[in-house]
């Protein structure tokens, strides 16, 4: 039996920036790729992504947010440092979610293993660790110019407010995140019609009832009958996360996986947050759980 083939955009300049201290931290994907470099479950296909033009960006973001992030000289805000060459770093995260939608589109399957993550950038402010929303990037460039019906799922522990204000009212796309709440960045309390469902969790919540939220995600994003679906897939609701509080497991993300593959839409995936010293694993379960692989 063939293993199931994946292509993973990765290029290693995403490590080169770092603050001491500071939780988004290189660490997250270089132990990830040196991981799931020795797995041997998976075909992967290694590739370096392109970077994202300023047209594609400016389909999410305004130009002066743009000019902004490309401009810089002092940090964004207390989460969000102004790194050195922190534009292009942003312009390759959002070229590989380019890169991943458009591997889908072709049926291929594609996961982007690049930092910074995205879903807290907003249309205009760059914020929590985010610059550029790269998911929000990708998602209109396939609706807007390749005319599909797009459903984004966001599992990361923290509210994708950033993602949700800009495809907020965009027709044929969907979004949907499923998020602790209390918790960072403090939004995403409620549905906001006409096109974006939250489900906020309460901390501490079981792993049985916490999957209730998901397939209640799961659900609606069925009904809205997807033609393409954008996976911002964050690792910080597992137990050990040091930035949240929410009790998943590793076989939690494996569940999710099988869970984000029956709905038999093509799909393509993008790391967000996790940021505890299991991020390599989870993400590994993750990626077993989409290409049905079982381990142990």
């Amino acid at each position: 039996m063939s293993k199931a083939s994946m292509v993973v955009l990765f290029d290693e300049r995403c490590a080169l920036y770092s603050m001491p201290g500071h939780p988004e931290r290189p660490f997250r994907v270089t132990s990830t790729a040196e991981r799931l470099k020795k797995q041997q479950h998976l075909a992967l296909d290694w590739r370096k992504p392109n970077e994202a033009t300023v047209e594609a960006l400016q389909r999410a973001h305004a130009k002066g947010h743009v000019e902004h992030v490309r401009d810089a000289t002092s940090d964004f805000d207390g989460d969000t440092p102004c790194y050195p060459d922190i534009y292009h770093h942003a312009l390759r995260a959002s070229g590989a979610a380019l890169d991943a939608m458009r591997l889908a589109l072709k049926g291929e399957s594609a996961f982007s293993l690049m930092r910074p993550p995205g879903h807290h950038a907003m249309r205009e402010r760059a914020m929590g660790f985010c610059y550029f929303s790269s998911m929000a990037v990708a998602t209109l460039e396939a609706a807007q110019v390749h005319g599909k019906r797009v459903a984004v799922l966001d599992f990361d522990v923290h509210h994708g407010n950033g993602t949700e204000d800009v495809l907020l009212g965009k027709e044929n796309v969907m979004f949907a995140s499923i998020h602790q709440s209390p918790c960072y960045p403090g939004t995403g309390r409620e549905h906001r019609p006409p096109n974006v469902r939250n489900y906020p969790v309460p901390p501490e919540t079981p792993p049985q009832r916490y999957r209730e939220y998901i397939e209640a995600a799961l659900r609606d994003i069925r009904g809205f009958k997807p033609d393409l679906l954008g996976v911002s897939a964050g690792f910080d609701a597992y137990v050990g996360d040091p930035i949240a509080q929410e009790r998943l497991e590793i076989e939690d993300f494996e569940w999710i996986g099988r869970r984000v593959a029956e709905l038999k839409v093509p799909a393509f995936h993008l790391l967000e947050g996790g940021y505890s010293d299991r991020l390599s694993e989870l993400v590994e379960s993750y990626l077993y759980g989409l290409h049905g692989v079982s381990v142990g």
